[in-house]
């Protein structure tokens, strides 16, 4: 339908006959698209954080020898990879790899001489693991691994450890605290090592903090007495290109290693992204709705009280084609102007949420909350105005069709 600026112009006229009516009609479509778009809004930002804090746990992709991620191992390491000097540097080279950290995953006892307690320890590299953790590992007391000379509280007797709160809770631990590590060799044998407490942590998750426990790579390999790490966790310059880079190096790498993504490990990021799906888009498919009807209300209102005027241009040759148009041309501003009201309203809750810094409650299984953002997205702004508009042309257009094509004497006689 080619739209001319006459008629544009005659549709605005003719919208504002009724100013209560339409006004009412431009207040349901910009709540409506308002609503849709700070929900949408809000579950992208869920998104992005699930997502960036999902990445900077596992590393964007994640290296391991074959076997690893089947996670069936009769001997601690039995699918350890090994050669991860060798590999770090033939890694590093590639010009959007920023980090290559190493990881060595156990688990035991530890124990304070009074009382044991079953930990999930993670061997890392303690000069970069923290600095990838970002905010989504929060220091509670004392230091990390890499800053504990700085600090004052560098380790007295043993190896450093950092523990996470709930443990540390558990075995009545504080910065300085000795304890004792006991975890099964390589051979099967027991092994223990005594380690200091140099901080307490948190990863915001209950369940992880009362199992956590991280030491530096060479005291988890004393440990265990090996050389192999779990698997190197690549970080790239950007996390869209995990995919690209992840396809390129299971070429490269086939039948060496085993390859994923940072998406492929992040189950709870999968689980809520499709749960969020699920509950905002059957909310958005309701508020179109409400405006569909709305706006079909409106219409039809308008038709009946002018269908004597819909004659009278029929009698004057206008064919009902360009009735149609100029009805659905209506429809398309009241719309528009409610998408683009919707917009700025959307646009403007969004703005005031980060300057008022609201703290949404803790999820559940979680220990701290979380401040209350809406991502504003171009895309997702566009595609809400352009499905209010086309909307509200759809219904203006199936109003208006049988009045158009009614005969002209039925018109003229309408009361």
């Amino acid at each position: 339908m080619r739209i001319d600026f006459k008629w544009l112009a005659l549709a605005c006229r003719n919208a504002m006959r009724n100013r209560r009516r339409s006004l009412v009609t431009l207040a349901i479509a910009a709540t409506g698209t308002a609503a849709a778009l700070l929900g949408g809004g809000f579950a992208l930002h869920t998104y992005e954080s699930l997502a960036q804090a999902s990445a900077r746990d596992t590393g964007h992709l994640v290296l391991a020898a074959p076997g690893q991620f089947d996670g069936i191992d009769n001997m601690p390491l039995e699918h350890g990879l090994s050669g991860r000097a060798a590999l770090t540097r033939e890694l590093l080279a590639q010009p959007q790899v920023t980090r290559v950290l190493p990881r060595l995953q156990f688990s035991g006892l530890v124990s304070n001489g009074d009382k044991s307690e079953i930990f999930l320890g993670t061997g890392v590299d303690a000069r970069q693991e923290f600095l990838v953790k970002g905010p989504f590992m929060k220091v509670e007391e004392g230091a990390l691994l890499d800053d504990g000379g700085s600090t004052g509280t560098a380790p007295a007797h043993g190896p450093g450890i950092v523990l996470g709160k709930g443990l540390a809770r558990i075995l009545n631990a504080r910065p300085g605290s000795s304890l004792t590590l006991m975890s099964t060799t390589t051979a099967g044998s027991l092994n223990a090592i005594d380690v200091t407490v140099t901080g307490i942590v948190s990863s915001g998750i209950a369940d992880i903090d009362k199992r956590l426990a991280m030491v530096d790579l060479a005291t988890a390999q004393e440990l265990l007495v090996t050389d192999k790490v779990s698997y190197l966790s690549v970080y790239l310059d950007e996390l869209e290109h995990s995919d690209a880079v992840g396809e390129a190096w299971r070429r490269q790498y086939a039948g060496r290693l085993e390859i994923r993504s940072w998406l492929e490990q992040a189950v709870f990021y999968q689980s809520v992204k499709g749960l969020y799906n699920r509950i905002f888009g059957f909310l958005g498919v309701i508020v179109l709705v409400i405006v569909l009807f709305a706006i079909t209300n409106t219409q039809s209102m308008a038709v009946l009280e002018r269908t004597r005027e819909i004659g009278t241009l029929r009698a004057m040759g206008t064919t009902p084609g360009e009735v149609t148009r100029l009805f659905t041309l209506e429809g398309m501003v009241l719309g528009s102007g409610g998408a683009v009201l919707g917009m700025a309203l959307a646009a403007g809750v969004a703005l005031a949420l980060v300057r008022l810094g609201i703290q949404m409650p803790p999820p559940p299984g979680r220990t701290g909350g979380y401040p209350l953002v809406v991502t504003v997205s171009p895309a997702m702004y566009a595609a809400a105005a352009l499905a209010v508009t086309a909307l509200a042309a759809l219904a203006s257009l199936l109003v208006s069709r049988k009045a158009a094509n009614q005969p002209v004497v039925e018109a003229l006689a309408h009361v």
